[in-house]
């Protein structure tokens, strides 16, 4: 088994909700807390939620995460 690992980031917006939601409907667990932080160039909060997931593949740079 292999464990994958996502950094999934978003504006503060209902599209990170959506955006984590998905992954989790896709078996993939949180991990760790989430984070935010402003971007002060955007003017904007961003935030941010690490996942994981345990694969029967071998890892590869090539894997397309979101569609593991």
């Amino acid at each position: 088994m292999t464990t994958l690992y996502r950094l999934l980031t978003e504006d503060d917006t209902s599209a990170f909700c959506h955006k984590i939601s998905l992954a989790l409907s896709r078996g993939w667990v949180l991990h760790g807390d989430p984070s935010l932080a402003f971007d002060p160039v955007r003017g904007t909060m961003r935030c941010a939620q690490a996942v994981t997931k345990q694969v029967a593949a071998d890892y590869s740079p090539d894997m397309k995460l979101g569609e593991q």
